[in-house]
Formats: structure tokens, C-alpha cells, sequence
């Protein structure tokens, strides 16, 4: 069953999306969606209101938004193609506070020229928004590129752990 549940933060009101019967019995999270976020989930018929099936995962949100989390330590629902996969991998081992590039990212993959937009398009289907960190994902230059809720919560989630 999925199942769904707001939480608020900095960034606005998250919709965390999940599936019963994760480890342990608890919730796996499908999605972490932001306000206007391009691609963000929605609450569909049939799927469950059930706040306190998030309650760790919104307790390590609040952490990390405090400047008291680096990692999460959250089940993912599996997801994604195989090459999204290796992708999104490579995005949770990126340390809290740096930035690497997309280049970066696409030779850790085993990836490199033209798969640098391969790279960039499996970053943006990322359904684990702050959690799954593509927001330290930025251009060969340092510049800021895309990021699904806009560019300017990338900045704010980045402002956030360099201050933090």
C-alpha cells in the first residue's frame, strides 16, 4: 500500500511518499517531493494519509535542516533503471558540504563525454529530493545548474550545509 504524509521545512511542505511493508515492517520511501518541484509526486486515489508512518524520516529531516544530520539513514524504495541506479549510488556517497560535477559524477559511473547529459537527466529524475543529495551535484565551472524545485532551494540546501 502506499502511503503518504506532509512534513514541513525550510524548503516548504515536503510530500514524503512511501510503501508499507519495508524493513522491519516499516515504511520504504518512494518519493520526496518539494512545492512546484518539476516531475514531484502527487497524491493519488487510494494511496493513505499516514503521518506516523514518517515520523523517523521527518525526525532525520528536522535533524539535518537544524544542521544536526549529514547522512540519512533512510530505506529507499528501489527504483529507477539500472543506469539511474549506479547514478543516484554515486549521488549518496557525494560528503556533506562539497559540490562535484557532473563530469564527476558521469566517470564515477563509468560514464564520460556525450553520458554527461545521461548523467544530468537521471540527476534530475531523482525522486529523493534533499535525502538523495543531487543538490550537490553543480557545473564543471562551480556555477549552480538544474535542479528540480529550482535553484533557488539548491542554493538554500547548500548555503545550509556549508554554514552547518
Amino acid at each position: 500500500m502506499t502511503v503518504y504524509a506532509y512534513v514541513d521545512g525550510p524548503l516548504g511542505q515536503m510530500l514524503l511518499v512511501g510503501r508499507d511493508g519495508g524493513e522491519g515492517g516499516g515504511v520504504e520511501l518512494v518519493s520526496l517531493s518539494l512545492p512546484e518541484q518539476k516531475g514531484g509526486a502527487a497524491v493519488e486515489d487510494g494511496w493513505r494519509h499516514a503521518p506516523e508512518a514518517f515520523e523517523g524520516i521527518a525526525g532525520q529531516l528536522g535533524e539535518y535542516f537544524a544542521g544536526r544530520r549529514e547522512r540519512f539513514d533512510i530505506p529507499f524504495a528501489d527504483g529507477g533503471t539500472e543506469f539511474q541506479r549506479r547514478v543516484w549510488r554515486a549521488l549518496e556517497e557525494i560528503p556533506y558540504g562539497t559540490t562535484v560535477s557532473y563530469g564527476d559524477i558521469a566517470r564515477k559511473v563509468g560514464s564520460s563525454g556525450a553520458a554527461v547529459r545521461a548523467v544530468g537527466t537521471a540527476i534530475g529524475r531523482n525522486p529523493l529530493l534533499v535525502v538523495r543529495p543531487c543538490h550537490r551535484v553543480v557545473g564543471a565551472d562551480g556555477s549552480l545548474r538544474g535542479y528540480a524545485a529550482g535553484l533557488g532551494r539548491k542554493e538554500l540546501l547548500l548555503g545550509l550545509e556549508r554554514d552547518g
